[in-house]
């Protein structure tokens, strides 16, 4: 694979996930476009060690490490989305006005 299309998707995915993350008013939603966004940044990083590492673990080890924190982020995000949700009844952006209980 070349490299540059392999940078090319891995912009692309970062800036729709951005893309998604700024425009979008549901937590949820929110939290896609930065799920997006590091499965952005984890394509360039597999891109980069396959070019340049020629396939050490070295790489392989710093993208299980990228995918374990977007699972972390995940899970942690869809928490603090059902509590908020659960105390103020909000599922939007709009509607929270501050985060103070």
């Amino acid at each position: 694979m070349i490299l540059v299309l392999v940078l090319l998707g891995a912009a692309a995915l970062f800036g729709i996930g951005l893309y998604g993350a700024l425009s979008q008013q549901s937590l949820v939603m929110v939290m896609m476009g930065f799920e997006l966004m590091l499965n952005g940044a984890l394509l360039a990083v597999i891109g980069f060690w396959s070019q340049a590492l020629g396939g050490m673990p070295e790489g392989q080890l710093l993208a299980i490490l990228i995918m374990a924190v977007m699972a972390v982020e995940m899970a942690i995000g869809f928490a603090l989305v059902v509590a908020v949700y659960r105390r103020r009844q909000a599922d939007v952006t709009e509607s929270l006005d501050t985060l103070r209980g």
